[in-house]
């Protein structure tokens, strides 16, 4: 049985997310002040002294803007090039040819699982941002129905697809075939993308009013002449070159001795800031002073994107802070404990668990290696379960209905401009269908094999 404080814990969590989401939806309280206002009210209703409560919350907002900022920062630089070069509207033309109208949300399933093997998803998402804004901008299109696919995609292989690096961190735990796993994974997460992506932004972009003005699109339309856009392979080059930098770094210890300085190198360019730098930089100049925009004219873009980052920095920030008062208040304990009384199969007890920690958390990366953790030594004493499709059931169960405390939440409202509830209906569901659809798909793959 439950003891009476884990119990509470959770009745206070719970609690405390929906009085955070009425306070933003209904009150309309500004969503930073609304997220610091239910971590410290959940924090003190859980006995955590005052001077720890805001410790706690600066820490999750500091942890989580450590990554978060630089990469929001650099990527929307790289964006801001792509759309003053007519780069982003280069590719979404040629998308467009050779998709055609009606598929381009397939098209757009593809290039997220491309862009998004080596990178986190934040990273995958700030660089192709500005594509979908073209696209839905050039098509007419609803721009759910072009985004919706695109993060799936980045979601699916976030979670599941080695070699990134949560993915590989879990195949490590569950000591699993790398090369096996990415073929499950494959086999499980197209699929699954699929489904989340193109089928579910149809069924949900009629039911979705957006606002008609977006700060963000506007700040990342294209002004290049229409007769003179650079090169499609030129954009594209520019736009994957941290991708494929972020992949060398991720295979560094396979193409190179462990410890020399080449292999350090390799490590340090594969960095997700670090590459992004590096592409930040080059774009200036393929994109930029190959476009015949003078030095004051590119620093003038770079000045001029960050502004409407700030607000989307703090919030991820913010959704950060939730997250580690969560932790820290023993939420994420309880959850576990509540599971681990109970009698579950290991590929349900492995998405299970990770689950919880991801609502509680916020964080698939947190989820699926803390799950692994719990999950492993108990597999190691159990037969007839694959350790590759334990990892996949793990990374599933991670990825689970992204909300409040989860910087990716806010990264995709704030962006795509929807409301909190928007948000839930879209996104949160999408990521639940990713985790319930790969879950099936894992279960149903261990009954073959």
């Amino acid at each position: 049985m439950i003891d009476s404080h884990s119990l509470f814990l959770l009745i206070t969590a719970l609690i405390s997310v929906v009085g955070l989401v009425l306070l933003i939806a209904v009150l309309k309280l500004n969503p930073f002040i609304s997220l610091l206002l239910a971590s410290l009210a959940l924090a003190a209703a859980a006995g955590m002294p005052a001077s720890a409560m805001i410790h706690s919350f600066e820490a999750g907002v500091g942890g989580t803007l450590g990554h978060i900022a630089v990469i929001v920062a650099l990527g929307t630089m790289l964006g801001k090039m792509m759309a003053e070069s007519g780069g982003a509207d280069q590719i979404a033309q040629t998308l467009i040819r050779a998709f055609g109208e009606k598929r381009i949300s397939w098209a757009m399933v593809l290039i997220g699982l491309i862009v998004g093997l080596p990178a986190f998803f934040e990273v995958g998402f700030v660089l192709l941002i500005p594509i979908v804004f073209t696209v839905a901008r050039r098509t007419g299109t609803s721009l759910l129905l072009i985004a919706l696919p695109m993060v799936a995609a980045l979601s699916v292989v976030h979670g599941l697809v080695p070699p990134h690096p949560a993915a590989v961190l879990a195949v490590s735990i569950f000591h699993a075939d790398v090369g096996r796993t990415i073929a499950f994974a494959l086999l499980i997460g197209i699929p699954t993308a699929i489904v989340a992506g193109p089928v579910y932004a149809k069924l949900i972009a009629p039911h979705v009013k957006l606002a008609k003005e977006n700060p963000m699109a506007a700040d990342f339309v294209d002004h290049g002449a229409e007769s003179s856009l650079p090169s499609f392979w030129l954009t594209v080059s520019t736009v994957l070159l941290p991708v494929v930098l972020m992949l060398i770094g991720s295979w560094a210890d396979n193409i190179s001795t462990m410890g020399t300085s080449l292999n350090h190198a390799l490590h340090l360019l594969g960095n997700d800031d670090f590459a992004l730098l590096i592409g930040a930089l080059v774009s200036f100049f393929t994109l930029g002073h190959l476009r015949g925009f003078t030095r004051e004219t590119i620093l003038r873009f770079s000045n001029e994107c960050l502004a409407p980052t700030a607000s989307i920095t703090l919030l991820v920030g913010a959704g950060g802070g939730f997250g580690r008062i969560l932790q820290d208040t023993g939420v994420s304990h309880a959850l576990i404990a509540v599971v681990l009384q109970r009698h579950i199969p290991l590929l349900i007890l492995a998405w299970l668990l990770a689950a919880l920690i991801r609502l509680a958390t916020g964080s698939s990366t947190v989820a699926m290696t803390t799950a692994a953790g719990i999950v492993a030594p108990i597999a190691l004493h159990a037969t007839g379960v694959h350790p590759e499709l334990l990892a996949i059931a793990t990374g599933a169960g991670s990825l689970i209905f992204s909300h409040v405390n989860d910087g990716g939440f806010w990264l995709v409202k704030e962006y795509l401009n929807l409301s909190v509830t928007q948000t839930l209906k879209t996104w949160s569901v999408c990521e639940t269908i990713i985790s319930v659809t790969a879950l099936l798909l894992t279960v149903a793959v261990s009954l073959a094999v």
